[in-house]
Order: structure tokens, then C-alpha cells, then sequence
């Protein structure tokens, strides 16, 4: 009995999780936006890390910056393989061109967030931006314990960070779709099998995957 106690416990905490830590929105408009893109720009991400250990505020934002530039790459290896499979309707800017580019308009990590999105499309030539942030109290790209404890997952104690996607409009900068997640033990070991995770449980949700514009065009 007390097993079945138990099991029922860790069932109802791993499905409140499940809707907890997902959040997808999608502009009304997004059709009307993207009607004519071609090609998206993948910033690196913006980090805010709250480390327990002390470390020097010149180290903390070298931190912050290789974890955001880690998202970036992460993203753009999975997009890249779900590219292959024709899975989507647009192109990926190489993000190593995106951050030449950067670079070439004095656009660093430290000022990419003072520029509009229609700014950031306009120099890099593309359609939309993708982007986000993320805040972490571990160093993601280092990895993470995956090991589970139902102590830490009932005192929170398993829970690492959030992260936040968003993809945005050259055009009007208008916001089209947004996707936010807690990261935890069981989101991925480390920044690249995050981002598979988190975007295999987005992909029926995520607006340029061709099968879900299959879908939305039937329903029209």
C-alpha cells in the first residue's frame, strides 16, 4: 500500500511539474508576420547568473557571456539537424556570421540589448530574431547533476534556473512566439541537451515546423 502511496506521489509531482514549467505563447498575427520570411538571425542568449561561490563581478559577466553564447550555438546545432530533415520552413543565419556581423557594427554582448529588434534585422539582413535569457544558478554548459533525490525535488532544491526563447518580428519587432521552461535535473546534463529537450517538447508548438503550418492551413 505504501508503495502505491509513493508512486502515486511521484507521478502527481512529475505531471504538476510537466504543466508547471512549460509556458508557449503564439501571436494571433503570426501568419500575417511571418507571411514572408526567408531567414532568422539566433542572438546569444542574455544570462543572469546567482552562483553560490564568490566570485569577482569581471568573472561573473565572462560567465554570463559564455553561457549565453552556449545557448546560441546549442540552438543552432539543433536547428541545424532538424534543417536537414526538412523539417522547417525558414533558414538559420550561421551564428558565426551573426556575431561578425555584430562585431562589425560594434555590437557586443554588453550593448546587443540597447538595439531594437528591428535595428538587430536591418544590420543582419534577416527576416526575424531569435533570442532570450536565461538565469541560472549553476553553470549549465559545465553540466548538472542528473542524479534524482524526491528530498530535492519536493524542497526545490532540484530546480536550476529558467529559460526563456522568443522569436520577434524585423518588420514591426512585434513578439510572435514565446517559449519559457524551468530547467532541472531532468531537463539535460548540460546546454546542448537542454535545448534538444526542451525544443522536442516545443516542436508541435513551435510556428515554422512545416507540419504544424500543414495543420494550421486545413484548419483555415
Amino acid at each position: 500500500m505504501k508503495t502505491k502511496v509513493l508512486l502515486y506521489l511521484l507521478f502527481s509531482l512529475a505531471t504538476l511539474g510537466l504543466y508547471g514549467q512549460k509556458n508557449i505563447y503564439e501571436s494571433g498575427r503570426f501568419d500575417e508576420f511571418s507571411r514572408d520570411h526567408e531567414v532568422l538571425a539566433i542572438l546569444p542568449f542574455l544570462a543572469n547568473l546567482e552562483l553560490e561561490e564568490e566570485i569577482s563581478p569581471e568573472q561573473l559577466k565572462n560567465l554570463e557571456e559564455k553561457e549565453g553564447y552556449a545557448v546560441q550555438d546549442a540552438l543552432e546545432i539543433y536547428f541545424s539537424k532538424r534543417k536537414k530533415k526538412k523539417k522547417f520552413s525558414v533558414e538559420f543565419q550561421n551564428t558565426e556570421n551573426t556575431n561578425a556581423i555584430l562585431a562589425k557594427n560594434n555590437i557586443t554582448y554588453d550593448n546587443i540589448d540597447v538595439y531594437t529588434i528591428k535595428e538587430l534585422c536591418k544590420i543582419l539582413k534577416v527576416d526575424g530574431i531569435i533570442s532570450g535569457t536565461l538565469d541560472l544558478n549553476i553553470l549549465l554548459s559545465k553540466g548538472v547533476p542528473t542524479n534524482f533525490s524526491l528530498i530535492d525535488y519536493i524542497k526545490g532544491n532540484s530546480n536550476y534556473g529558467r529559460i526563456g526563447v522568443k522569436i520577434s518580428d524585423g518588420a514591426t519587432g512585434k513578439l510572435l512566439w514565446k517559449y519559457e521552461k524551468k530547467i532541472n535535473k531532468k531537463s539535460g546534463k548540460n546546454t546542448t541537451a537542454l535545448i534538444e529537450f526542451m525544443m522536442k517538447r516545443a516542436t508541435r508548438k513551435f510556428p515554422y515546423e512545416r507540419e504544424k503550418k500543414k495543420n494550421r492551413k486545413r484548419k483555415n
